[in-house]
């Protein structure tokens, strides 16, 4: 595959004049005149500079109800480790996060509704600690219930896959 390369060239407005009887009056279009600097591409046939892989955390999201053959529905998204919240993750990847009350009155992600609790099934080490949010809002609740808008998915250097259970307190 053939790269980009972008070369520097100065470039110069074009003068304009008008004419009143022998003497022509140049007309300038930029103060001083100065050269402007304009870069251009040129292909190459050099090779693109690798950029190294952003670690990536594969997300499995089950249901809270099982469905008609005794089994829990489960919706699949991926993430850059250590960029995004859990909250963002869902809402970005049309997962259902709240349940019918959460979804008009929720906080918007400021950690202050306890809405949008999830429980984490597999690979919590791959998250954030509970945040002092979380420790007053779960502090009742199982160890693997987080909120999801305090709950960072990966922390830039680590990869692996991440199963959460959405609306736990509906499970039956």
């Amino acid at each position: 595959m053939a790269a980009l390369n972008f070369t520097a060239m100065s470039v110069r407005w074009p003068e304009k004049s008008y004419v009143t009887g022998n003497h022509r009056h140049p007309i300038a279009f930029l103060p001083g005149k100065r050269p402007m600097k304009i870069a251009a591409a040129a292909n190459s046939v050099e090779s693109p500079p690798t950029v190294p892989e952003k670690p990536e955390i594969e997300l499995e999201f089950i249901g809270e109800k099982t469905g008609s053959d005794g089994s829990y529905p489960a919706e699949k998204a991926k993430a850059v480790s250590g960029e995004k919240l859990l909250r963002n993750i869902m809402l970005d990847n049309k997962i259902e996060l709240y349940g019918p009350y959460g979804k008009v009155m929720n906080c918007g992600g400021g950690g202050s509704c306890g809405t949008c609790i999830v429980e984490i099934i597999e690979g919590k080490e791959l998250l954030n600690e509970r945040t002092n949010t979380e420790l007053r809002y779960l502090k009742k609740k199982p160890q693997s219930w987080r909120l999801a808008c305090q709950t960072i998915v990966g922390n830039k250097d680590n990869s692996g896959k991440v199963v959460v259970q959405r609306l736990p307190q509906w499970k039956k």
